[in-house]
């Protein structure tokens, strides 16, 4: 057993803090804490956390814990899934502490469905492969109807991994592994302090598309900030070109008082994009994404534009499209759906018609004093509130 894990004493079900977007209804696992990297200046996860690996012996306990709750809800449920309130608080008078805590995250899970797993916390496949396997078949034999068991990873980390590994953890149960990209520009790798290159990248992914388990890029647009915009679009592009991924996904970049980068926002060492600074850059990077053929996703609410969506190459036209439209607005128009944008009123251009939510954001940008010529300033601390 790793010396991390050998003289932990199980203290219940455990939860980590986050997950991504697309497993908002999955069932939390957590195998690790926090990140064994966490020197990302644009991250403000984990900072202050240390990073240990929790047995496997106590992971099985938390599957365990969560199996015996399920089974108690199903047991619960009429011939239509459906279960009474009353049936519900009476299990819960039964439960203390953690154990109530699992029993929330099963009920979570069963309202969802229960076809999907996600294995806490920032990088689980540092595990040993052999116990991260034998933790996927635990999990498979207790939930034999679930469809998806996914992961967080870093590219440092995967690319260490020998392929057979790779397919020994495939075969055992883990069918998506999700990537921070970020960018792959080893300039801007290097400024914000990621911790890996663009070789690196390139080398994880094909070895986790080769393995036949799904793969998801995040990409964070604006992150190279004025000096690398360009080089972070391209170069990004040119090394999701070589992996053909199955997902990439946008996540816009963000700047709260907390992280690293502030500080050289601060101090003006890095100059952060406007929105139609971000907008131009996303563009070049779809215009230069070609022979894969990933679905990109943009579905996060620090996005500007949610609704680029679609499969390549058949939908790199109409993605394009709806930037090139936004940057053919006249500032005016382009300060409503910025705003509405953030805001959650609005999810496409096209929803600047309707004229009852664009009296509403109009009175509050008026009510605020935001004008084109300070929307971005808006923006920005908005944003802080979503990471």
């Amino acid at each position: 057993m790793n010396k991390s894990t050998q003289k932990q004493q199980y203290q219940g079900f455990e939860q980590g803090p986050i997950r991504p977007p697309s497993e908002a209804y999955s069932l939390l696992i957590r195998v690790t804490r926090n990140c064994p990297w966490n020197k990302c200046k644009f991250c403000p996860v984990y900072k202050g956390e240390k990073f240990s690996l929790r047995p496997v012996e106590h992971v099985k306990k938390d599957i365990d814990t969560l199996y015996e709750h399920v089974d108690a809800l199903r047991e619960m449920s009429d011939s239509s899934g459906q279960i009474l309130r009353d049936d519900i608080d009476a299990y819960l008078s039964k439960l203390t502490g953690t154990r109530r805590q699992a029993f929330y995250a099963a009920l979570h899970w069963y309202a969802a469905g229960m076809e999907s797993v996600f294995l806490q916390d920032a990088n689980s496949m540092i595990l040993k492969p052999a116990d991260l396997a034998e933790i996927l078949r635990y999990l498979k034999n207790c939930f034999p109807w679930v469809v998806r068991v996914t992961t967080y990873a870093r590219s440092r980390t995967v690319s260490r991994i020998s392929e057979e590994n790779l397919k020994e953890i495939a075969r055992a149960g883990l069918n998506r592994i999700h990537i921070g990209m970020e960018s792959g520009s080893d300039e801007v790798l290097k400024m914000v302090r990621k911790g890996t290159d663009k070789e690196q990248h390139v080398k994880a992914g094909q070895k986790v598309v080769a393995a036949g388990i799904q793969l998801s890029e995040y990409v964070m647009p604006g992150l190279g900030g004025r000096a690398f915009s360009r080089a972070h679009a391209i170069e990004t592009a040119d090394a999701l070109n070589q992996i053909n991924p199955d997902y990439i996904r946008l996540r816009s970049l963000a700047i709260p008082n907390s992280v690293p980068l502030f500080e050289d926002y601060e101090a003006g060492r890095f100059e952060k994009l406007t929105d139609l600074e971000t907008a131009r850059e996303i563009l070049l990077f779809l215009q230069n994404l070609e022979g894969i053929s990933s679905k990109v996703r943009s579905d996060h609410i620090l996005n500007l534009f949610e609704d680029i969506e679609g499969k390549l190459p058949e939908d790199k036209g109409k993605m394009t499209g709806k930037i090139e439209r936004f940057l053919e607005m006249d500032p005016h128009e382009q300060m409503i759906y910025q705003v509405g944008r953030r805001l959650g009123q609005l999810r496409s251009i096209e929803d600047l018609d309707n004229s009852t939510v664009r009296r509403e954001i109009e009175e509050l940008c008026r009510k605020n004093g935001i004008t084109p010529d300070n929307t971005d300033a808006f923006i920005n601390e908005l944003m802080k509130r979503f990471v």
